[in-house]
């Protein structure tokens, strides 16, 4: 089974690194909230971080779309 189309691996990814770390609030959480208000002060560095938190979730919504589309 492909990497890419395994529901198990993908919601891991999403729980561990989509939303590390944990405490105060997941981290692409603070990031959404921070692009929502502008984000204003936002360096390439957190742009970076909000790809690298972002795609297992991206991952997640294609796994999705392709499950709802069969």
């Amino acid at each position: 089974m492909k990497l890419t189309t395994n529901y198990r691996i993908i919601l891991l990814l999403c729980l561990t690194l989509g939303l590390a770390p944990f405490y105060p609030e997941p981290h692409i959480y603070g990031k959404l909230k921070w692009i929502a208000g502008g984000a204003k002060g936002m360096q390439l560095m957190d742009w970076v971080d909000v790809v690298i938190h972002g795609f297992p979730w991206l991952l997640l919504i294609r796994l999705i779309v392709i499950k709802l589309k069969s």
